[in-house]
């Protein structure tokens, strides 16, 4: 595998990882809000 590739794939996959992670807790904060309303 050539160096470049890494070099260009590695911060897309941090930022891809970084959004995934930030948007997913705000969707299970998000759903055990709506959960704890409907109980």
């Amino acid at each position: 595998m050539d160096f470049r590739v890494i070099v260009v794939v590695a911060p897309l996959a941090i930022a891809a990882s970084w959004a995934i992670f930030n948007i997913g807790s705000a969707a299970v904060a998000q759903i055990q809000k709506y959960f704890n309303e409907e109980a």
